[in-house]
């Protein structure tokens, strides 16, 4: 391609990269899951400088000719033995400093997965890797990442209102709709009203009823599966 009689190699021979500062790029993971009835988070100890010994969000540098993806399910499967999962772009961070090492701009994932069908195995320069409840956090975890985990919590509550597919891999195929409005009421962080929520339910027709019912030391309950891919805001 020609410009003004001046071609692209000649406009790469004369560009100086020196004259522009190069920063790090990383890449962090917030996974969330809910155990033992509350929200959790993935978090590992960091086994080196800097902030060794302080819990943190799993990630690390991205490595040339690999993409932000490649690097995000590389470093969540090396620090917590986590692979195979569908990791969701969530936005950049970059404040100046908010790393001791260097100049690093990362790029933040998040997911929503359960728990029960990971094992954690911490590696690399992590020396453990835990879910931790959200309620019950250090005041600050290593780098900026208590930021960037309550940015991550405030577009899970968001979005969980809007897209019931998010919470279809916390349930089993068939659930009861007490079990349901569990589930979102601890996503949400606060109580629903029964009956609002299913009013809510069946005027967005985001679940049908089947044949079958839960037996246990109470009546049984009947048993339902989702219909739709998202739902409106409750």
């Amino acid at each position: 391609m020609v410009y003004n009689n001046i071609t692209m190699t000649d406009l790469a021979a004369e560009y100086d990269v020196s004259k522009y500062e190069r920063p790090s790029v990383t890449v962090d993971i917030v996974l969330f899951t809910i155990r033992e009835r509350r929200l959790n988070v993935l978090l590992v100890r960091r086994g080196q400088w800097p902030f060794e010994g302080h819990l943190a969000l799993p990630g690390g540098f991205v490595r040339p000719a690999e993409t932000l993806d490649e690097a995000a399910g590389r470093e969540l499967e090396e620090e917590t033995g986590v692979a195979g999962i569908f990791l969701e772009q969530l936005r950049s961070f970059g404040d100046p400093g908010r790393d001791p090492r260097t100049w690093v701009i990362t790029i933040a994932y998040t997911a929503l997965l359960p728990s029960d069908k990971h094992v954690l195995r911490a590696g690399t320069d992590a020396a453990e890797a835990i879910w931790h409840a959200v309620e019950d956090m250090p005041s600050e975890l290593a780098f900026d990442h208590t930021m960037i985990l309550n940015y991550a919590l405030l577009e899970l509550r968001r979005r969980v209102l809007s897209d019931s597919s998010l919470i279809k891999n916390l349930l089993p195929q068939r659930f009861t709709l007490t079990r349901l409005q569990e589930v979102y009421e601890i996503l949400l962080g606060r109580a629903l009203d029964k009956r609002n929520f299913r009013k809510w339910l069946q005027s967005e027709n985001l679940v049908q009823a089947t044949t079958e019912e839960e037996r246990g030391s109470h009546r049984p309950a009947r048993l339902y599966e989702f219909v739709l891919e998202s739902a409106s805001r409750l």
